[in-house]
């Protein structure tokens, strides 16, 4: 195993603070699990479809052009870190996102997304 350089200068105050203020892991790992479920395209585009509506699971595999079966797995880990919520209208269930901070994640990667395209696009 290759030994670390040794660091001869670094700044107390923030390290101190840093460790002070620094998100626990157990928090960091269930962040991370949203993020997977962000990384996957097809997760993706059922909560950009959700973003414009809320659909059941039929909707949806119209929408994906996937089996239910498929669509339904994609929605039980999309509920599980509760990024999708699910509710009773007669007798369909409809989905939609858990809460506000889901389009927020979105919107904010979006335009992340196309901020760096312009960026790219100057150079």
């Amino acid at each position: 195993m290759q030994e670390m350089p040794e660091c001869t200068v670094f700044h107390k105050k923030n390290v101190e603070k840093v460790l002070q203020e620094m998100s626990d892991d157990l928090t960091l790992a269930r962040m991370a699990e949203i993020f997977q479920c962000f990384a996957d395209p097809t997760r993706l585009k059922i909560i950009n479809a959700l973003l414009l509506s809320d659909l059941c699971v039929c909707d949806l595999t119209k929408i994906m052009n996937m089996t239910q079966p498929a669509v339904s797995h994609h929605l039980k880990h999309l509920r599980q870190i509760h990024l999708v919520k699910a509710s009773r209208s007669g007798k369909s269930i409809l989905y939609s996102l858990d809460d506000y901070h889901v389009q927020l994640l979105f919107d904010v990667c979006r335009s992340h997304l196309n901020e760096t395209i312009d960026k790219t696009e100057e150079e």
